[in-house]
C-alpha cells in the first residue's frame, strides 16, 4: 500500500523487548546508562540495559509480578533461540538489579526522548494556546 510504513513483521515483534527496543534503541539506552555511571564493572546475569527495559516493562505491565514481566520481555528472544543458557533470575536478583540501576538513568532517558506528539497547529492540543 502506498504511504504505509511497515513497522514490524508481526504484532509479536512489537511485544516485550521488541517494542521497548523499537522505542528506546539499545545504543541510546547504553549511552544513558554510561552517562549516569551505571555501566557494569563485570559481566552480569542482569546487565544495566536489560534492567532499564525491565523497569520500563514494569510500568507497561504494572499489575504483573516481577518474574512474569521478565518472562514476557524475554519470551521472544527465547523463541528465536537467542538466550543460550540465560535464565530468568530470582525475584531478589531483579530487586537488587533495580536498586543498583537507580532512577537517574530512567529520568535521563525520559528527558532525552519525551516530546509532545501534537504540533502547535493541532486543535485543542495545548491548554490556552
Amino acid at each position: 500500500m502506498p504511504g504505509v510504513v511497515r513497522v514490524a513483521a508481526s504484532a509479536s515483534d512489537l511485544s516485550g523487548l521488541g517494542l521497548l527496543t523499537w522505542v528506546y534503541p539499545p545504543g541510546l539506552v547504553d549511552r544513558v546508562v554510561a552517562a549516569c555511571g551505571r555501566s557494569e564493572q563485570r559481566r552480569r546475569l542482569l546487565p544495566a540495559r536489560l534492567v532499564v527495559y525491565f523497569v520500563l516493562g514494569l510500568a507497561l505491565f504494572s499489575p504483573a509480578p516481577y518474574l512474569e514481566v521478565m518472562r514476557h520481555l524475554v519470551a521472544g528472544l527465547r523463541g528465536l533461540g537467542l538466550l543460550g543458557n540465560w535464565h530468568v533470575p530470582a525475584k531478589s536478583s531483579l530487586f537488587r538489579a533495580r536498586q543498583r540501576l537507580g532512577s537517574e538513568p530512567l529520568q535521563v532517558l525520559f528527558a532525552a526522548t519525551a516530546k509532545p506528539m501534537a504540533t502547535e497547529s493541532t486543535p485543542g492540543a495545548f491548554w490556552r494556546g
